[in-house]
């Protein structure tokens, strides 16, 4: 019963995109050219955003988002535009109407129907599979 109590009061700490935190919003009639960095949550741009994206947490191209540089953050969604590199290292998303033009660095990917990506995935491999691949290698 101790136990079921505590689980009932802990603090959650949910990692889904979805439940961070919206630190930044970019809305239409705001243009920005620059550098900017998140140290936590989640930034939405929906309007032209030109140079670099640094965010601890997740990034979403809206709508009408324009983005035009480099995006580094755990996780993006695009359901605009990206022109440019792209490196999350848990996932990508491309919206039904989402648009990519340039290389993706990613663990995981997932393109919606109706989405378009031109450019090359670089995904890691797993540890178990290269310590595969690296000993199928020495056999030879």
């Amino acid at each position: 019963m101790a136990s079921k109590l505590r689980e009932l009061f802990r603090p959650r700490t949910s990692e889904h995109p979805a439940d961070q935190e919206l630190v930044g919003l970019l809305e239409p009639g705001l243009e920005f050219e620059g550098k900017m960095t998140v140290a936590r949550g989640m930034v939405r741009v929906n309007t032209h955003f030109k140079g670099e994206v640094h965010c601890a947490g997740t990034v979403v191209i809206a709508e009408q988002g324009e983005l035009e540089g480099e995006v580094r953050s755990r996780f993006v969604s695009v359901a605009g535009k990206v022109k440019g590199a792209v490196h999350a290292p848990e996932k990508i998303e491309i919206k039904a109407n989402g648009v990519v033009l340039g290389d993706l660095y990613t663990a995981a990917l997932v393109v919606e129907p109706g989405g378009y990506f031109d450019g090359q995935c670089h995904m890691p491999v797993p540890a178990s599979q290269a310590a595969e691949i690296e000993e199928s290698g020495r056999k030879k």
